[in-house]
């Protein structure tokens, strides 16, 4: 699977597209649409379900260095309102913050990252090591394992 296949798949479902549209236009810093709403919809192509079918909800990683919680509930809420009339769960994280929560959440330390990137290579399983961005012209991929995973499901 090229990069190309595994965009052109992941932009069947609508919700995909539509958000990483709306996380451009509201220009949250480093933002992506990340991990299982992206493989899910690629096997859902490849096995012919409905784009959606198996999503219980769309990951939304951004970075910004204000690591209040006030700040990253303002941008959940912004993009929540934005994104009402998709009526999709959206889990938004700022990924500059993640280490102050998840050792207490999980038990188990977190390194501070520097990038949303950094929060996709964290993710356990390879297959959902992978994130899109709208750019001005196009999309971004970032897939550090590649797609083989995704391919092989």
């Amino acid at each position: 699977m090229t990069r190309d296949d595994f965009l052109t798949a992941a932009l069947r479902n609508p919700a995909n597209r539509i958000i990483a549209d709306e996380l451009r236009r509201l220009a949250l810093p480093d933002a992506w649409v990340v991990a299982g709403c992206l493989t899910q919809t690629v096997w859902n192509a490849m096995t012919g379900r409905a784009a959606d079918y198996g999503i219980s909800d769309y990951d939304v990683f951004y970075f910004d260095p204000d690591t209040s919680w006030e700040a990253e509930d303002k941008v959940i809420r912004r993009l929540s309102d934005a994104l009402m009339s998709l009526r999709v769960e959206i889990e938004t994280r700022n990924q500059a913050r993640v280490h102050l929560w998840y050792p207490s959440k999980h038990g188990l330390p977190y390194p501070p990252l520097s990038r949303s990137t950094d929060g996709i290579d964290r993710f356990l399983t390879k297959n959902t090591r992978v994130g899109i961005r709208r750019r001005e012209e196009g999309y971004d991929v970032y897939a550090p394992d590649g797609f083989d995973d995704i391919k092989r499901m």
